[in-house]
C-alpha cells in the first residue's frame, strides 16, 4: 500500500476486488458473475496452479508434487504463482481475487506484488454466512471440472437444468471429496484461525466492506454490486 496517500479509484470498469469469506460462502459463483458483468479477470489459485502445471513453469513443477499428493501448497509457492501472473506482460489490471490471499502473510506479500506493478486493491468484500448454513450448502454442492468453466451448482439452491450436467458446457458434474460434513467443519476451523486475520488487515486500509451472503445468488449479487459502488 501507499501509506496515507489518497486512494484513486477509476470506476467499476477498472476495479481490483478481493472476495473474502468462509469456504462455501459463494465466492467462486459471485466472482464468475461479476467478471462476466464487468469484463474483469477472475483469478483463483486453483486455476493458476492447474495452468502452471500444464505449462510446466518452474512454479508448476514445484507445485505438482503437492497437488498429486493432495497436500496444501505452501504459502511461499502460492505467492510465487501469484507473482508470476502479475509479472507477465499480460498481467490483469481489473480483476477479482477468489481464494487468495488466505493468510495474513499472503495478504502482505500480495500488497508488495501489486505495489511493484504500480497497483493496489480497491475493495475487499467479506461475504458473511453462518457456519451452520455453510455446512448445509457445501454438502449439496456440485461443480464443473472443466478448466475455464468451473461453474458451481447446489442440489437445492441452484440445481443444473439437467441433473448432473453443467448448464454452460455440458460436462458431467462432480462432487469434491472434501465436501463431506466433517471435512467442511475442519475447513471452517482453519478459516477462523487463518483467514479471519485478513478482516482487520483490510479494515485498517479502509477498503473492507461486509455483505450478507445468505439468500439467493441474485440477492447476494445485488448486495455485492451495492458494495462496489461505495468504493467510488
Amino acid at each position: 500500500m501507499t501509506g496515507d496517500l489518497p486512494r484513486v479509484v477509476l470506476g467499476i470498469a477498472n476495479m481490483r476486488v478481493l472476495l473474502l469469506g468462509p469456504p462455501g460462502c459463494g465466492k467462486g459463483t459471485q466472482a464468475k458473475i461479476l467478471c462476466r458483468s464487468h469484463r474483469w479477470e477472475h483469478i483463483g489459485t486453483g486455476d493458476l496452479l492447474r495452468d502452471a502445471i500444464r505449462r510446466q513453469t518452474p512454479e508448476g513443477v514445484r507445485a505438482q508434487s503437492f497437488v498429486e499428493k493432495g497436500n496444501l501448497v505452501p504459502d511461499e509457492l502460492v505467492n510465487d504463482l501469484i507473482e508470476e501472473r502479475f509479472d507477465r506482460a499480460d498481467r490483469p489490471h481489473a480483476f477479482v481475487m477468489d481464494g487468495y490471499p488466505r493468510t495474513l502473510a499472503q495478504a502482505e506479500e500480495f500488497d508488495r506484488i501489486l505495489g511493484r506493478n504500480g497497483m493496489e486493491m480497491d475493495l475487499a468484500i467479506l461475504i458473511d454466512v453462518p457456519d451452520e448454513l455453510i455446512v448445509q450448502r457445501v454438502c449439496g454442492r456440485w461443480s464443473c471440472p472443466k478448466l475455464g468453466c468451473k461453474a458451481t451448482y447446489h442440489v437445492r439452491n441452484n440445481p443444473p437444468l439437467v441433473a448432473g450436467v453443467c448448464n454452460d458446457c455440458g460436462t458431467a458434474l462432480v462432487q469434491r471429496a472434501d465436501d463431506a460434513a466433517e471435512t467442511v467443519k475442519g475447513r471452517l476451523l482453519v478459516y477462523h484461525k487463518d483467514t479471519e486475520q485478513l478482516i482487520p488487515f483490510y479494515e485498517s486500509q479502509k477498503i473492507l466492506r461486509r455483505v450478507d451472503g445468505t439468500g439467493e445468488v441474485k440477492s447476494v449479487l445485488g448486495r455485492l454490486e451495492n458494495a462496489l459502488k461505495t468504493a467510488n
